[in-house]
């Protein structure tokens, strides 16, 4: 058992150094959501299984608080359950539960982020579609080379690794920079 904790953290070390590198990249996203937020824009974020749980728990970020206490940010997390994720998938099918949504709430200038660590979710690459349609900018966060997906969106941050929880990690970890650095962008921190 020690043995496989080490492995885990050992890896862990390795694709989070591998992370350093795409800091370029993340300064690039951070700058398209600034100027989402600055005009009122909102940011949507998408993903499946742990990515809906980490797209709820940065949405939460930003329209709640980060740091410190601050005016909320329009982020919202596209919904995969509840009464408009069930009546989607049983009307549409599941690979259109977050286009749709995105057909009805997303607006020119709103930028989508969605996050999938295969970077073949139908129903995130569907709603990558549906953003560009709307004149959205779309943001991959996207693992095992990016997969389909990352020939579906204005700019992408791949993990470099195969390993879903590896990526999963490092998609919260990223996440958080984000929230970090908009709040610093926008000189909200207190």
């Amino acid at each position: 058992m020690k043995k496989l904790i080490k492995n885990h953290i050992a890896e862990h070390k390795i694709v989070l150094d591998a992370v350093l590198s795409l800091d370029s990249l993340i300064i690039e996203v951070v700058d398209v959501l600034k100027t989402c937020l600055e005009n009122e824009g909102t940011v949507f974020w998408c993903g499946n299984g742990g990515s809906a749980s980490d797209s709820q728990h940065l949405a939460g970020e930003l329209i709640g608080r980060f740091v410190g206490n601050r005016k909320p940010l329009r982020s919202i997390a596209l919904a995969s359950g509840g009464a408009e994720g069930t009546c989607i998938a049983n009307d549409y099918g599941y690979d259109h539960i977050f286009s749709r949504q995105l057909q009805g709430l997303g607006r020119e200038g709103d930028v989508l982020i969605g996050i999938t660590t295969s970077g073949n979710s139908k129903n995130v690459i569907n709603a990558f579609k549906a953003a560009q349609l709307k004149k959205m900018k779309t943001i991959g966060l996207l693992g095992n080379g990016g997969g389909k997906a990352i020939e579906c969106v204005d700019q992408s941050i791949v993990i470099p690794s195969d390993t879903t929880a590896r990526i999963q990690e490092m998609h919260i970890l990223i996440g958080h920079i984000f929230c970090d650095l908009i709040e610093e962008a926008l000189n909200l921190k207190n």
